[in-house]
C-alpha cells in the first residue's frame, strides 16, 4: 500500500498525541532527501524521519539511531534557525490529501512570537518539504528548490508565495453524509463511486469496491472509512511475497497476512527499517560503489587481454619452427621477397607459409622469429603472475561490493576509509577522526541454543573479529573461495545444530547469499592466520571441516539481535 490520504490520517491518530506540545530540539539531514527531527516532550526524546524520497515519501517516528553527518547541508541550517527550539503547536492534513502541515510557534531575534509551518509533500517525485511563514505566506527555504521552467504550476524558491499544488478533486470520505452518500450512489455502480472518495490509492480502492459490491450502503461504506481511525496495523504478502502494510485488515485483495501489531507507527519503523537502511546505503556508498564497478569492469577486461597473450606464449612454437625452416633454406629465399613456402620437416614436409620482411636478410629474418619465439616464451611466466595480481584484485573488490551490500549506512565510512588506505580515493585534506571497531558494529545473532554469532560486515570488521575480538577456541566461519563475511560463533563446543546455523548466518551474509547450495568452512579461530603485508580481510586458514547449506533471509534474520 502507498503512503496515501487516508493511511497519513491513520498514521496522524498515532504519533499526535506524541509530539503535539513538544520542543523541536535537533535537527538534521542524515542523507540527501531526508530530515530527522528531535522533538522533546513530557522528558522523553523522540525522532521524527521526514523523507521525500520519491520511491518512498513518508513520515514516521523512528527509534533507529541515525548518524548525524558532519557538515549540515544548507536547507537545514535555515531549519535550525527559525525552528531550533520552537514548539509544535499542531500537525493537520490538508483534507485528505498527502500534505501534512506541522505547525511550530517561535520568537526572532526581536523576540516576536512567529508562527511558522513545515509543509510535509508526500506526492511521489514531486516530494517536497517547505519552510514558510504563516503570516505572509511566503517560503523561507525548502529541500528541493525547483526552477520555474520545471514547475510552471507554481514557484518553489525562497521568498515566494506557497500555494498548495494541483489537488484532485473528490470526497472526503470521513464528511460524507448518509444524505450525500445517497445522493452520489444513485449511479448504483460501486467503482464509479469509490473512484469519487479522495485520498485512495488502488489496493484501497479496490478494497472500497470489495465492501460496496457486498452492500452498497452507507453502512458499509462507514464500516470500511472507520478502520482508518484505528491505531493498529497488518502486514500482508502479495502473491510475490511483496510486503504491504495496511492500517485495517484487507479482505478482499488477495494478500496473506504475514504479522499485525497494535500500533501502526511502530510497525512502519518496522515495515522501512531495511528499505531505509538500503537507500541510505546506496546514498552514502555510491561513491565507492562507482569506483568498485568501474574496479571490476577494467579488472575483467584485463584478465581477458592477459589471458589472450598468454594463450599466443604458450602457442608459440610456430616462431620458433618457422625460424628453423627459414635457416635451414636460407638459400632460397631471395632478396625483396614478402614470403616464401618451405617444406615443414616437422609435418611431412607439407608445405609452409613463412612471411618475410623485404627489408631484411634471410637471415635477420630467420632471427626475427627466434626473438619473437623468446620474447613471447619468456613473457609465460611474467604474464601468469599478472593474471594472478588481477584476479586477486577482482577478488578484493568483490569483497568491497560484498560488504556494501551488507552494510549500515555507518559502515560506509570504514569502508571508505580502507579505500583511501588501499590507495583507491584520494585522502581528504581535512581528516575525519578516524572510528574505532568495537563489538556495537558488527552484526549479532542468538542461535536456537542460547549461543551466540558475531558477523563483521566489512574487511575492517572482519579483521578486528577474527584478530582482536575472537577466542581462539571459538569457531570461525566463513564461506569457502567467495568474498564474505567473517563469523564467529562464540563457543569451543558447538553442537551440529550450532554449527549449521553459523554456516548459515556465513552464507547469508557472502556473495553466495541467493544461492542453494553454499560451501562453508568453519575450524577453530587459533588456525586462523593473517599473512604479513594482506589486504583488509584477507587470512589463510589449515584444518578447516566443511558444511553445505541453503541460506534462507527469513531463519537467518530471525535470529539477529540488537
Amino acid at each position: 500500500m502507498a503512503f496515501d490520504g487516508l493511511f497519513i490520517h491513520s498514521l496522524l491518530n498515532s504519533i499526535k498525541p506524541t509530539l503535539v506540545n513538544g520542543r523541536l530540539s535537533k535537527i538534521y539531514q542524515p542523507f540527501e532527501q531526508d530530515l530527522v527531527l528531535t522533538f522533546r516532550n513530557e522528558r522523553k526524546n523522540y525522532q521524527l524521519l521526514i523523507s521525500a524520497n520519491a520511491q518512498y515519501p513518508r513520515f514516521y517516528l523512528t527509534k533507529k539511531a541515525i548518524a548525524n553527518p558532519d557538515k549540515a547541508p544548507t536547507f537545514v541550517m535555515v531549519l535550525r534557525k527559525y525552528l531550533e527550539g520552537s514548539i509544535l503547536q499542531g500537525i493537520e492534513q490538508v483534507g485528505v490529501d498527502r500534505i501534512v502541515n506541522f505547525r511550530f510557534s517561535n520568537r526572532n531575534e526581536l523576540g516576536d512570537q512567529v508562527q511558522l509551518v513545515l509543509s510535509v509533500e508526500l506526492m511521489g517525485r514531486h516530494s517536497n518539504v517547505i519552510l514558510y511563514d504563516n503570516s505572509n505566506g511566503h517560503i523561507i527555504d525548502l529541500l528541493k528548490r525547483i526552477n520555474p521552467d520545471e514547475n510552471r504550476a507554481r514557484i518553489l524558491l525562497p521568498k515566494a508565495k506557497y500555494e498548495l499544488p494541483p489537488l484532485n478533486p473528490g470526497i472526503n470520505g470521513f464528511d460524507l453524509s448518509e444524505q450525500e452518500f445517497k445522493q452520489k450512489a444513485a449511479v448504483n455502480d460501486p467503482s464509479e463511486f469509490a473512484g469519487q472518495i479522495n485520498g485512495l490509492d488502488r489496493d484501497d480502492r479496490s478494497e472500497l469496491i470489495g465492501y460496496l459490491e457486498d452492500d452498497f450502503s452507507y453502512s458499509s461504506f462507514r464500516t470500511f472509512i472507520n478502520q482508518f481511525d484505528k491505531k493498529g496495523a497488518f502486514v500482508l504478502l502479495t502473491p510475490r511475497n511483496k510486503r504491504k502494510i495496511f492500517p485495517y485488515l484487507p479482505y478482499h485483495l488477495n494478500l496473506v497476512k504475514e504479522s499485525s501489531d497494535p500500533d501502526l507507527n511502530h510497525a512502519l519503523d518496522e515495515f522501512y527499517l531495511y528499505q531505509a537502511n538500503h537507500d541510505w546505503v546506496k546514498q552514502k556508498s555510491s561513491k565507492i560503489e562507482r569506483l568498485v564497478k568501474n574496479e571490476q569492469k577494467k579488472l575483467t577486461k584485463k584478465v581477458v587481454k592477459l589471458k589472450k597473450q598468454l594463450e599466443q606464449a604458450e602457442n608459440s612454437e610456430g616462431y620458433r619452427i618457422r625460424g628453423e625452416i627459414l635457416n635451414a633454406n636460407l638459400a632460397q629465399v631471395k632478396p625483396g621477397m614478402t614470403k616464401i613456402s618451405l617444406p615443414n620437416y616437422y609435418d611431412n614436409n607439407r608445405p609452409i607459409e613463412i612471411k618475410l620482411d623485404a627489408a631484411l636478410s634471410p637471415a635477420r629474418n630467420g632471427q626475427k622469429y627466434f626473438t619473437r619465439y623468446k620474447k613471447l616464451r619468456d613473457s609465460i611466466k611474467h604474464v601468469k603472475e599478472q593474471i594472478e595480481i588481477a584476479n586477486d584484485n577482482l577478488r578484493y573488490f568483490d569483497s568491497i561490493q560484498t560488504a556494501i551490500d551488507n552494510a549500515e549506512p555507518e559502515d560506509i565510512d570504514q569502508i571508505t576509509d580502507e579505500l583511501i588506505n588501499q590507495g583507491y580515493l584520494k585522502r581528504p585534506q581535512k581528516q575525519k577522526r578516524k572510528k574505532k571497531v568495537t563489538e556495537h558494529n558488527l552484526n549479532k545473532f542468538r542461535l536456537s541454543s542460547g549461543k551466540t554469532v558475531l558477523v563483521g560486515k566489512n574487511n575492517y570488521q572482519n579483521d578486528w573479529l577474527t584478530l582482536k575480538k575472537a577466542n581462539k577456541t571459538d569457531i570461525w566461519f566463513h564461506v569457502k573461495n567467495i568474498p564474505g563475511s567473517h563469523v564467529i560463533l562464540q563457543d569451543a563446543n558447538p553442537s551440529d545444530d550450532d554449527i549449521l546455523e553459523a554456516a548459515e548466518i556465513a552464507a547469508y551474509f557472502s556473495k553466495a547469499k541467493n544461492s542453494a547450495h553454499v560451501q562453508v568452512d568453519y575450524v577453530q579461530d587459533k588456525r586462523v592466520k593473517k599473512p604479513n603485508g594482506a589486504r583488509p580481510g584477507f587470512v589463510i586458514y589449515t584444518g578447516q571441516n566443511s558444511i553445505e547449506v541453503t541460506p534462507e533471509k527469513e531463519r537467518v534474520l530471525a535470529k539477529r539481535i540488537d
